[in-house]
């Protein structure tokens, strides 16, 4: 029987190839699982049509995250935070710190997309990358500045 993965499966092969397989794992196994059609024209065609629709959502994506990242790379942000004498924050800003405040300039950022290691704990500048798109990877500049209290 032959068959047209939907999907990789290890030691089959990559989605789009027509493979042969015996008739019982293609028929209770394969087809019923959605991990592939029968080799008939008309699934030809439709694995076609997915791959098609599937580069155009995958393009799509990629030109909204360019545009997102056009409006926030060359954003920066200033953060007031009370400090000891060495520098040292009372506090500490998170990701979600840095999501709201960016929320305030008019970006909206989910904050589970801002890659910060750990919360800044330190004055200074910090560059904060965010991970918009796995190619697309803008930068925010943090300032932390003590607080006059």
């Amino acid at each position: 029987m032959q068959v047209i993965l939907r999907e990789r499966i290890e030691g089959l092969g990559a989605a789009g190839d027509v493979v042969d397989v015996k008739p019982g794992y293609g028929r209770n196994y394969l087809v019923p699982r959605g991990l592939a059609y029968e080799a008939t024209q008309a699934n030809v065609r439709r694995i076609d049509a997915e791959r098609a629709a599937q580069t155009r959502r995958d393009t799509e994506t990629l030109d909204s995250a360019r545009q997102a990242a056009s409006a926030i790379e060359g954003v920066s942000l200033t953060f007031h935070a009370r400090a000891g004498q060495e520098g040292k924050l009372f506090g500490s800003i998170t990701s979600a710190d840095i999501a709201e405040k960016l929320a305030e300039q008019g970006v909206q950022i989910d904050r589970r997309t801002i890659e910060l290691e750990e919360p800044i704990k330190a004055l200074g500048v910090t560059s904060v990358p965010v991970r918009l798109h796995p190619q697309v990877r803008p930068e925010i500049k943090v300032w932390v500045i003590a607080s006059e209290d």
